[in-house]
């Protein structure tokens, strides 16, 4: 992984996801707007993951934000849940730590830009672990915290990083417990890149069954999921061939340009 900067961090008042981000304001937003360039996005964040999940399969999502998920997962037994109370919620105040469900509940688990806004995320796992049937799937997209990244991150004052935490330490909050919105895009690095560290500490939960990098400009062009920004308004040829340049910027170049991480984590015990 390429550091920028070991540690990028802002205050309350500068952080844009926490004076911008709104669910109910991105759904209209979006509903209305009919944006091509962000459902090309989010088409592609979240229309892989049907291809490990089963017709039968029950399953939700954690921290929904806009549920944006529900347009692009063909399954019809998958439910949104969140810590907000939103009306398009299928459970509310569901904390990912600890969700309250029965053990052994879903067949697969959606975490979708997520664990970095989780205060404690070796709390987080252990609780899918244990609401996951066996062989159940933990189904994530995460940023990716390329040099791209971090200079976006600092230009746009957009959440923030800090490579330096020891993310194995289950005693520390690694974002603010009393910000849902404060997030750390150093921490799915911290967890998922350190191979033998993953292994000591979830390899008796979890097993990486898939990982894949992606996006770089179909994401800096989206105008925004959950917080808006300016983009160029492009066509479907466009936007395919963005995703086509991408996939050549990320495949030799990951750790400048790659802004997002696919792994799916089968439940083992």
């Amino acid at each position: 992984m390429m550091k920028f900067l070991e540690k990028v961090q802002f205050s309350q008042d500068e952080n844009r996801m926490r004076s911008l981000a709104n669910t109910k304001i991105a759904r209209e937003t979006y509903y209305s707007s009919k944006s091509k360039n962000t459902k090309f996005l989010l088409k592609k964040r979240f229309s892989w993951m049907n291809d490990f999940i089963l017709d039968h399969h029950v399953g939700i999502e954690v921290g929904s934000g806009a549920g944006f998920s529900k347009d692009f997962i063909s399954n019809k037994n998958f439910k949104l849940t969140d810590l907000g109370t939103d009306d398009h919620l299928d459970f509310k105040n569901i904390d990912a730590q600890d969700t309250g469900f029965n053990e052994e509940s879903f067949d697969y688990v959606i975490a979708s830009n997520m664990i970095h806004h989780i205060p404690f995320p070796i709390k987080f796992f252990k609780e899918m672990n244990r609401i996951l049937k066996k062989n159940g799937n933990l189904i994530i997209f995460e940023s990716y915290c390329s040099l791209t990244f971090q200079l976006a991150t600092i230009i746009m004052k957009h959440e923030g990083f800090d490579f330096t935490l020891d993310v194995w330490d289950e005693k520390n909050p690694k974002s603010d417990e009393n910000n849902a919105w404060h997030g750390n895009i150093a921490v799915p690095h911290l967890i998922f890149d350190n191979k033998k560290k993953f292994e000591e500490n979830l390899g008796k939960f979890f097993k990486v069954e898939y990982e894949k990098f992606t996006e770089c400009l179909i994401f800096l062009n989206s105008g925004g999921v959950t917080s808006k920004t300016k983009c160029i308004p492009m066509n479907n040829f466009f936007l395919n061939l963005l995703n086509s340049i991408d996939k050549v910027l990320v495949k030799f170049f990951p750790n400048v340009f790659c802004m997002g991480r696919r792994i799916v984590l089968r439940k083992t015990n």
